[in-house]
Parts: structure tokens; C-alpha cells; sequence
């Protein structure tokens, strides 16, 4: 049985289309409009959500997901109100939720407990920056029993025998990381990206989406041409924080995304 991400790749296969995925930090500027954020997207053409749950040191996140976390940590947002959030958000639409966090967080949480309440709250999968694959056979045999994808990440610095490792230990896509260095958008990406991309594709027919630094419409369409989907995070977080206390936000957020897709 296949779970939503497996299915909404498929779906995109078939017609041709590639997947654009949506970052949101939980809880920020509030759950109630993390709520309509994640409906808006939908509707502004996002293929998958991201869903960031807060923590205190977010190592993979620059400058402007850390603002994020913080404003949300500063909500008292944690995993059991962000799984309430994706419980309720589960009884009006169907789009695949992916969580990100850090180690230290699902594993304080407890593993088989981390899964099967994500999974109970309709959450298809997660991504831990902070978890190689070689430290997470027990996370993984706990989601493959469960139809939950354990989403890693590859590096430009990757060597091929560690991306062989990568993409055997990764369920629903793999997470291509653009650039070395912190999330963030930036102006230029990397040039050597396309041929990267390449070079995975050689070794794997999983799905590979494209994440760090993507903030123009014109990288979302050129990274698409190689990519099974882009990752937007910092971008939509930097519309999010310019409107922060206005009425519009979830509007703009939405005006942002339908450009960019």
C-alpha cells in the first residue's frame, strides 16, 4: 500500500508535472494561521507540505527559519500541538504532510511513539537534517512497518558510495540539498546542481526534490527540467515575516507561491 507522497509522485509522473513543496514553520505567526497557510498553499498549486516542528537549535536552518522557530517556540508550539494541527488540517484535504525536525526532539519524544502519533494525526513522513543513515536503522525499521517515509538528505560534498547509502535508506523522495552551508534563499545557485542530479538519477528511480536557496520563479523552472520537485522554505517564511500582525498574510503568502510555481 502506498502512502500520499508515494502516490502524489506517481500522480505527477503520469501527467508530467513536477512537485513543488511548501515550508512552513508550525506555529508561526500562530497555529490558526499556519492552518489557512496550509489550505492557501494547496490552492496556490503546492504539490506536498513541509511542515517544520520547532527547536531550540535548528542546525540545517539559517537566519530566517530560525526567527520562525523561535516565534513559534515562543508559542509554546510542540509535536503534540503541531500533530493536533495536521488533525484537524486531515478533515478537509488530502495533500501529503511531511514534518522536519531534529534528532534530538524525536528521540526525546520516543521513536515508535514519534511515528505512530504522526502517523494517527495523518502525517506521511519526515525529514531530520541531523540523522544520517547510518544512525537510523531503528527509526527506519519502526516507518517501513508503518507505510512512513524517512526522508535524507543528500550533500554537493556527498561521495558515491555515501549517496548509494542515502538513497537505500530513504523512503518517499530524496532531499537534495543545493548548496553547502544553512538554509536560505539566495540570488545564484550552483552550477554543478543539474549535473549532480545526473548522477543520482543514474543510481536511483526514487524521486529527488531540490531544497536550499530557492527563492525565483526562474530556479523553480530550471531546476525542474532535472528534478522530480523543488523544496521552497526561507522565501515563503521571508513573505510571512514582512506581513507579520497584517491582515493580508495568508494572501500574499498565497500570491508568492502561485508566482513562483
Amino acid at each position: 500500500m502506498l502512502n500520499r507522497i508515494d502516490k502524489k509522485f506517481r500522480e505527477l509522473k503520469r501527467n508530467r508535472k513536477k512537485a513543488f513543496i511548501a515550508f512552513l514553520m508550525a506555529g508561526d505567526p500562530s497555529l490558526r494561521v499556519t492552518n489557512d497557510l496550509i489550505f492557501e498553499l494547496e490552492k496556490s498549486g503546492a504539490d506536498i507540505i513541509e511542515l517544520g516542528i520547532p527547536f531550540s537549535d535548528p542546525l540545517a536552518d539559517g537566519p530566517t527559519i530560525q526567527r520562525a522557530s523561535e516565534r513559534a517556540l515562543k508559542n509554546r508550539i510542540n509535536t503534540d500541538s503541531v500533530c493536533n494541527l495536521v488533525r484537524n488540517v486531515r478533515l478537509k484535504t488530502d495533500i501529503p504532510i511531511v514534518f522536519l525536525t531534529y534528532y534530538n526532539l524525536v528521540y526525546q519524544y520516543g521513536l515508535e511513539r514519534f511515528v505512530g502519533k504522526a502517523l494517527s494525526s495523518g502525517v506521511d513522513g519526515v525529514v531530520i537534517p541531523d540523522l544520517p543513515p547510518e544512525e537510523s536503522d531503528e527509526l527506519r525499521r519502526i516507518a517501513k512497518r508503518r507505510k512512513f517515509s524517512i526522508i535524507h538528505l543528500v550533500a554537493p560534498t556527498s561521495s558515491s558510495g555515501r549517496i548509494k547509502k542515502i538513497i537505500d535508506a530513504s523512503s518517499g523522495f530524496i532531499y537534495y540539498v543545493s548548496l553547502t552551508g544553512t538554509t536560505g534563499a539566495r540570488k545564484e545557485l550552483p552550477k554543478e546542481i543539474i549535473g549532480s542530479l545526473r548522477k543520482i538519477k543514474r543510481m536511483s528511480k526514487k524521486p529527488i526534490c531540490v531544497g536550499f536557496g530557492i527563492s525565483k520563479r526562474e530556479q523553480v523552472r530550471s531546476i525542474s527540467k532535472s528534478a522530480d520537485g523543488v523544496i521552497v522554505g526561507s522565501a515563503i517564511i521571508k513573505v510571512i515575516e514582512q506581513n507579520l500582525g497584517k491582515k493580508g498574510l495568508v494572501k500574499k503568502v498565497g500570491d508568492f507561491v502561485r508566482k513562483l510555481k
